[in-house]
């Protein structure tokens, strides 16, 4: 039995759950969230706490599902009502990052400004050279965090590129002469 899954998550105020046959709808302040439900997995709603139940707990794909569900709902519900961030740093000299709108223009020494377009429900704010990526959908930030850490990942000789504010970057020696 998932010892992730069993756990019954407590729903704070201005929280509205909605169980439909195949999945379950959370809105609040935010915005609103839907998440899946898959086959052999309920969810019961009782006063203020939802509880996720297993109906067959034999097969391996119904157990890990069992747990996914319930991290999932948690997830959404902390997403509308106070929302993901995530923190990327620029490191390199003339690296820069500007947010107009839905996009975000970065200069990172190639020969081309690279222009991203922030998708639907994600925002990003730039300060100097930190760039804050927020948003209620915790799966879609971390993607767009990973993307625009894809356009220069950190290297390892100077420390250059993009990277995560708390991310650690082993760096290596140089050639010796």
């Amino acid at each position: 039995m998932s010892r992730v899954g069993k756990q019954p998550i407590t729903l704070p105020d201005g929280v509205e759950v909605r169980i439909d046959a195949n999945s379950v709808t959370i809105k609040g302040g935010k915005g609103e969230l839907t998440s899946p439900l898959f086959a052999g997995i309920t969810v019961e709603q009782e006063d203020r706490t939802l509880k996720v139940l297993c109906s067959d707990l034999k097969t391996k794909k119904t157990k890990s599902f069992y747990g996914l569900v319930r991290a999932l709902l948690a997830s959404n519900i902390i997403g509308v009502t106070s929302g993901f961030e995530k923190k990327l740093e620029l490191r390199g000299v003339g690296y820069r990052a500007q947010s107009q709108g839905k996009k975000l223009n970065l200069s990172l020494g190639f020969s081309h400004p690279v222009e991203y377009l922030l998708p639907e429900g994600v925002g990003a704010s730039v300060e100097k050279s930190l760039i804050t990526v927020s948003g209620i959908d915790k799966q879609k930030v971390g993607q767009v965090a990973a993307e625009i850490r894809a356009f220069r990942p950190p290297e390892p000789y100077k420390g250059k590129g993009v990277r995560y504010v708390d991310e650690y970057v082993a760096m290596k020696e140089g050639k010796k002469a």
